[in-house]
């Protein structure tokens, strides 16, 4: 399902891939076809590659644990997470800050590890990723705190997911409820802010001109290797059709089924 004017060779030679995870390597615990294969392609050729997730709910070795589980062995420093960007972000600009957190254990532990404590009287920040554990009481509180001076941080924009149920609620949709009734927007640390991608990029030790960007989604994944200076795949094997293409004033240089396309 390669585009015909772009050839795949090209792609073939890059240094560097950074891959989106949900709806590129896997849906909930079902590993998507080509991905062994593809990711046996990236060992035997000696490239350097990164997971790049937008989800904050696991760590780099929950998620190295997880593909175990489904049969491929990826080391854990192949893994970078919107948590730890989120947790480096707020590392940076307000060192030793208090935060309220909606969210899974792979934020919490990576703002632990990052210094920023919990509390839950005066925050200095509401900080919301994806979760299970999401109530009314969750969006009264983080309420409460914004209108009396919390600062809104969100882990990714990804409004929707891929699931093995089909597309859920993602981030954004969590963090709506409570940007509707503050009036406060969210400033969101994901893909496709280029805070995570230069550090992806720092982490792969490749230029941008010699990487790509591998991922499911055109509002996030493409638009993120598009402004970073990537090449672009978009796999359809997880949220956009190749009709919603159609809907964006920027194209992915390729277009394939999935990742087993790629090494032939």
């Amino acid at each position: 399902m390669t585009e015909p004017f772009e050839s795949l060779e090209e792609l073939r030679q890059k240094k560097g891939f950074i891959c989106d995870m949900d709806g590129v390597i896997y849906h909930g615990n079902r590993l998507l076809p080509g991905v062994k294969e593809f990711v046996d392609w990236l060992n035997r050729e000696g490239k350097s590659f990164l997971f790049l997730t937008n989800s904050s709910e696991r760590s780099p070795r929950e998620l190295q644990q997880k593909l175990a589980r489904m049969g491929l062995d990826v080391s854990e420093d192949h893994f970078y997470t919107s948590a730890l960007a989120t947790a480096a972000f707020l590392k940076s600009q307000s060192p030793g800050c208090t935060a309220y957190v909606i969210g899974a254990p792979g934020l919490l532990n990576a703002l632990y590890d990052a210094g920023i404590t919990m509390n839950d009287v005066d925050p200095d920040y509401v900080i919301a990723g994806e979760t299970t554990g999401y109530n009314y009481e969750t969006i009264l509180k983080a309420v409460g705190y914004i209108q009396r001076g919390a600062r809104l941080i969100a882990t990714n924009s990804d409004l929707t997911g891929p699931s093995e149920r089909g597309i859920i609620p993602a981030c954004r949709a969590l963090v709506a409820p409570i940007e509707l009734a503050t009036g406060k927007q969210a400033y969101y640390v994901g893909k496709p802010n280029p805070l995570m991608m230069r550090t992806g990029l720092r982490l792969l030790g490749v230029h941008s001109n010699e990487a790509a960007m591998i991922g499911d989604r055109m509002d996030t994944d493409i638009v993120a290797g598009v402004e970073t200076g990537l090449d672009t795949v978009l796999v359809l094997s997880g949220c956009t059709t190749r009709e919603e293409v159609e809907n964006y004033a920027y194209r992915p240089r390729h277009i394939l089924s999935g990742v087993g396309e790629i090494p032939g």
